[in-house]
């Protein structure tokens, strides 16, 4: 239960340092996992030591998720308005982002667990374990690639779309939501709650698509 307890209290010390400054970079995961890693590596603790220690907050991830379909039924009527939109762009979005980080794992010859932990990073982390353990990959390695993509997307994709001059907080959602995942739809619902519940669609889209892709693989 050490581990549980660090991790808690570095989430709670990332809470802190986010409420006060405005910084991308203050992230509350972000910052948890800069503190947490480095003190792993110099105990030399394991990802399965560690994920026994947190077990208690891992099964708390699947109800989490579930829970952002509530920004999705409240703003259901705007969404249902531009549902065209939505339905494309998550989907290519997730699609580009796969195909990406597939041609990428080619490109580096990497071997095979490698390249289907890449596959499976613009989703979720349970559905990317998943998938990564149905298809012998490396479910610990789609997890961790997971975290490090939300984390990216969270920090720079805000201010990415702001620079393009995406200010659309639906378009804002899906975006963050699509490549991004659960970390980001979160800092999405910083935007607003239609915001979060886009990037809810984005999330579940990417799940979908990323699911029936690696049925082909």
């Amino acid at each position: 239960m050490t581990w549980l307890a660090l991790t808690l209290l570095a989430f709670a010390f990332g809470l802190l340092i986010q409420s006060r400054s405005r910084s991308p970079l203050a992230n509350p995961t972000l910052v948890a996992c800069l503190l947490l890693v480095p003190l792993l590596l110099l105990t030399h603790i394991g990802y399965a030591v560690y994920s026994r220690d947190t077990r208690p907050l891992s099964t708390l991830l699947t109800p989490a998720v579930v829970a952002l379909a509530v920004p999705l039924y409240r703003q259901r009527a705007l969404i249902r308005r531009a549902w065209r939109a939505v339905l494309l762009g998550g989907a290519s979005g997730t699609l580009i982002a796969v195909g990406m980080n597939t041609l990428g794992g080619y490109l580096l010859a990497a071997p095979r667990p490698v390249r289907l932990a890449l596959s499976t990073d613009s989703v979720t982390s349970p559905v990317a374990y998943a998938i990564s353990q149905r298809l012998g990959g490396a479910p610990s390695l789609a997890a961790a690639f997971v975290i490090i993509v939300g984390l990216i997307g969270a920090v720079v994709l805000p201010g990415l779309l702001v620079r393009l001059g995406v200010r659309s907080p639906v378009a804002r959602g899906l975006a963050l939501g699509a490549v991004a995942h659960g970390i980001s739809t979160a800092r999405a619902r910083q935007d607003g709650e239609l915001s979060g519940a886009a990037a809810s669609v984005g999330m579940c889209l990417g799940a979908l698509v990323v699911t029936l892709v690696s049925a082909g693989l």
